[in-house]
């Protein structure tokens, strides 16, 4: 057989162009040194890169970097969504830092190079068809925001929010290689769907504790990067470290990311009777203990961390119908991998918007506050507090937000399908304890304002117009895929 493999440029576009922005970024940076035109260079890169991923998997999947039906690179639907997902995140992002980098918080080529190189690893992760390929691509979407949560200058927070997601994320890394490593010397395969195929066709792996312990440390490592519970907990001290703009990502592309790796060896690499029940058991705690602490939170921020780590539940609820005979035919399991997207899809529209009002609601480079700096801000900024306020209201599955309620029905019905209906009463049990806190900040934010303080409370502050934009597109864009959600459905199941 050839050991020269055909390489399909093609399926590999998205890639080149979401690597070429960061090249090119760093060079305008070097060349130029003009803070507009680098910011400007990397929004366009990140939306060539969007339009780029949707026209390739419209034209159907392509693979790339086989070794006989083996590939490395697989480049459907669902790497086509994912793709222009987080490239579109990456813009949004970018949009909601322009104010901060215009003031001279942090370094603009540093931070848009940075941006732009953690946008490929989320390209690439989508496409990936070997632990390999999976593994670097989702280090090359952390490694960097290492960097960019402490990136802010003179913030004491914020380098200790750094080093807390780097000491945590290199554990977890270290934990998923190794589990990586005991599944190759079980199997002697690396690609996904071979994988699958073997510990499909010779039962006896399944039963060597070997591979029990391999299952068990992939699983666990890629939990620390959903910040899954008992997971979690560098999320919420990360998250309100790090700039706003920051947060937004790691809350939106990077656990996008996160789940993606994970769904991807669930779905094609490991054994359902073995994933089954620990994801059960994950989803239960992750949305139960992700929704009653973020009941007791005061800070804007750890509250959208905490709603983010019980938002992870719903997401991986789905996959914990596996852990049942009726969840494992053909199209339970497919109706599960498509919830569970499509809730990611939904999940990460809405929380950019709700970033994207906090940033439009506080002043130029300052944290999230508490919920008492948001307290009567919709009366003095309207639409601001309209758009803020819907996301809120869609996170909790209420309508008008009826991308979060399509979300959550979503996720019922894959679990109805799949015959774990006391999961599915779990889900809908913690959706309402989730309406208590979405519904406090909602309503504060129309509650008669506090005085205003030194940290900003309930001041005039002069939006900026490209956080107008982005919070206006990005509240749009939860409406329309919530008026529309069978598209992403569509996608999310291929």
């Amino acid at each position: 057989m050839s050991v020269v493999q055909s390489v399909d440029s093609v399926a590999l576009l998205p890639a080149y162009l979401a690597a070429g922005t960061a090249v090119l970024v760093l060079i305008t940076d070097l060349l130029l040194a003009r803070p507009r035109v680098t910011v400007v260079v990397a929004g366009l890169g990140a939306l060539g890169t969007a339009v780029g991923a949707a026209l390739v998997g419209a034209a159907g999947e392509r693979r790339t970097f086989c070794a006989g039906a083996d590939c490395s690179w697989v480049f459907g639907g669902r790497a086509a969504l994912v793709g222009a997902v987080v490239a579109l995140l990456t813009l949004g992002v970018l949009g909601l830092s322009a104010p901060a980098l215009r003031a001279g918080r942090s370094p603009v080529g540093e931070y848009c190079f940075l941006l732009a190189c953690s946008m490929t690893g989320g390209v690439v992760l989508g496409a990936a068809g070997d632990l390999i390929t999976l593994i670097v691509a989702l280090e090359t979407l952390t490694l960097p925001l290492y960097v960019l949560v402490g990136l802010r200058r003179g913030s004491l927070a914020s380098a200790e929010a750094a080093v807390t997601f780097f000491v945590v994320s290199v554990v977890a890394t270290s934990v998923t290689l190794l589990g990586a490593a005991l599944l190759y010397a079980v199997t002697g395969g690396l690609h996904l769907d071979r994988l699958g195929a073997l510990l499909a066709e010779r039962p006896e792996l399944r039963d060597l504790p070997l591979t029990t312990a391999a299952v068990a440390l992939l699983l666990v490592g890629l939990a620390f990067k959903v910040a899954a519970v008992p997971f979690h907990a560098w999320a919420p001290a990360t998250y309100d470290g790090a700039p706003l703009p920051v947060a937004a990502y790691l809350s939106t592309a990077s656990k996008l990311g996160g789940l993606v790796a994970l769904l991807a060896v669930v779905q094609r690499a490991l054994p359902a009777d073995q994933t089954g029940p620990v994801l059960a058991v994950l989803a239960v705690l992750t949305m139960t203990v992700g929704n009653l602490v973020a009941l007791r939170q005061r800070r804007t921020v750890r509250l959208l961390a905490w709603s983010s780590v019980a938002q992870a539940g719903y997401i991986l609820a789905p996959l914990g119908a596996l852990a049942l005979a009726a969840g494992r035919t053909g199209e339970a399991r497919s109706a599960a991998y498509a919830a569970a997207v499509a809730y990611a899809v939904f999940f990460v529209l809405l929380e950019l918007a709700a970033f994207a009002g906090v940033t439009a609601l506080r002043p130029v480079g300052a944290d999230g506050g508490t919920l008492d700096d948001l307290r009567g801000a919709a009366r003095q900024h309207p639409w601001r507090g309209v758009a803020l306020g819907l996301a809120l209201v869609g996170l909790a599955g209420l309508p008008p937000g009826l991308a979060g309620l399509f979300a959550k029905v979503t996720v019922v019905r894959a679990l109805l399908d799949g015959g774990a209906g006391w999961l599915a009463l779990v889900v809908a049990l913690n959706a309402v304890i989730g309406l208590a806190y979405y519904l406090r900040v909602t309503a504060a934010l129309w509650a008669p304002s506090t005085p205003p303080t030194a940290a900003g409370g309930a001041v005039a502050i002069p939006l900026v117009g490209v956080v107008a934009v982005v919070l206006a597109v990005a509240t749009v864009a939860a409406v329309v895929v919530g008026v529309a959600p069978q598209l992403v459905l569509d996608l999310a199941g291929r």
